[in-house]
């Protein structure tokens, strides 16, 4: 019998460690391991802040994935060998015929001065409540959607959240990102699209703006000009895991490199998926940072890995191929559609309708439910 050591328990560690379960059976072991005792997804921090839903509502029991054969462990990853591919996990070391390295993207706001003091990290599903019963007080004023470095998780999130911020409170609602446009995923045309939407919804946009610190009530750029606010609502910049630059997967300040088809590392036997790694595009830019390439990701290396096991070449490949979902407020959401890894990539923003906005809302409830159970 074969270990798979499955390390983080998001999108890209949950689809990996169920499809490689049932692709595995019990001939092999999977065990995933997180910190965590639960997952919720992304999705719903923006929910939760505004108060449309809350985080409890999307929050499932890892436990619950025992059900499809994968064995869960609780704790925390001290130290990790690629090499002799063992992880030590509260003091104890677990050893792994196959790794599969899932532990996303930390937001650190202690990263631009004054930011954790000042301001509060959104992009943190800990600190969703002190944002909405912060925006609960507030009377008046403006509310500063702020982006503090790229990359980050889920590229339209801060945009969606100042059009629902629109939507539900009654002050000013301003947003600046250090990017040249709005969403260069999509480029120009998408970015307009989008833009469009923010300024009629009287949303300022100030792109090409680089945070350097935050003292109380404003945020000062690298330009020289400042950002008054009343509430600051935060995306940090992010980081790779401390661990997996430690044990030298990734180079400090850098993410994990791997084959964009495989999913593999330079280490043999070793695979990196989701929000941890770095996978560049044709067109200079990466990958975006989102739940959809994680879970896709995961299945292709489940395939792979299982392939191997039984001894057949593995046939799987990752085609950078994808959907996610921005809300325009209103009840209406669009779809960020494309091929990311073609030469150039084909990327497109919809025109947002109210099916759309049903079918983000299902997109939640159809993988909580294959994962997780009714």
């Amino acid at each position: 019998m074969a270990r798979v050591l499955v390390l983080g328990g998001g999108f890209g560690g949950i689809a990996t460690a169920v499809t490689l379960a049932q692709l595995a059976g019990e001939r092999h072991e999977v065990i995933l391991v997180d910190a965590g005792s639960d997952f919720v997804m992304g999705l719903r921090k923006n929910w939760h802040v505004v108060g449309v839903s809350t985080l409890e509502e999307g929050t499932r029991r890892l436990h619950r994935l025992t059900e499809h054969g994968v064995k869960f462990r609780q704790g925390t990853i001290e130290e990790l060998d690629p090499v002799s591919r063992v992880a030590r996990v509260d003091g104890e070391p677990i050893s792994a015929d196959y790794m599969v390295v899932a532990l996303g993207a930390r937001p650190v706001a202690e990263a631009v001065p004054g930011l954790a003091e000042h301001g509060i990290n959104v992009w943190s599903r800990d600190h969703s409540e002190r944002a909405r019963r912060a925006l609960a007080a507030l009377e008046g004023g403006v509310v500063t959607v702020g982006i503090f470095g790229t990359p980050y998780s889920c590229p339209p999130g801060p945009y969606e959240l100042a059009l629902l911020l629109h939507d539900h409170i009654t002050a000013a609602v301003e947003v600046f990102t250090p990017t040249p446009i709005t969403l260069p995923v999509v480029g120009q045309v998408g970015s307009n699209k989008l833009l469009r939407r923010l300024v009629e919804n009287e949303i300022k946009v100030s792109t090409g703006k680089k945070a350097v610190r935050v003292d109380p009530g404003v945020v000062r750029f690298e330009d020289g000009t400042e950002q008054p606010f009343n509430i600051l609502l935060a995306v940090p910049p992010h980081r790779v895991p401390a661990v997996l630059a430690e044990g030298g997967l990734a180079e400090a300040g850098s993410w994990v490199k791997v084959f964009p088809k495989t999913l593999e590392t330079d280490f043999p036997g070793v695979f990196a998926i989701g929000d941890c790694v770095n996978i560049p595009l044709a067109n200079g830019a990466a990958l975006p940072k989102a739940g959809a390439f994680a879970q896709a990701q995961g299945e292709v290396v489940a395939s792979r890995i299982a392939a191997l096991l039984d001894g057949r070449d593995p046939e799987a490949t990752f085609a950078g191929e994808g959907v996610c979902y921005i809300e325009f407020g209103s009840g209406e959401a669009a779809r960020i559609t494309g091929h990311f890894l073609a030469d150039p990539p084909a990327v497109s923003l919809s025109d947002p309708s109210t099916e759309q906005m049903v079918d983000k809302v299902r997109f939640e409830s159809d993988r909580l439910t294959a994962w997780f159970g009714g």
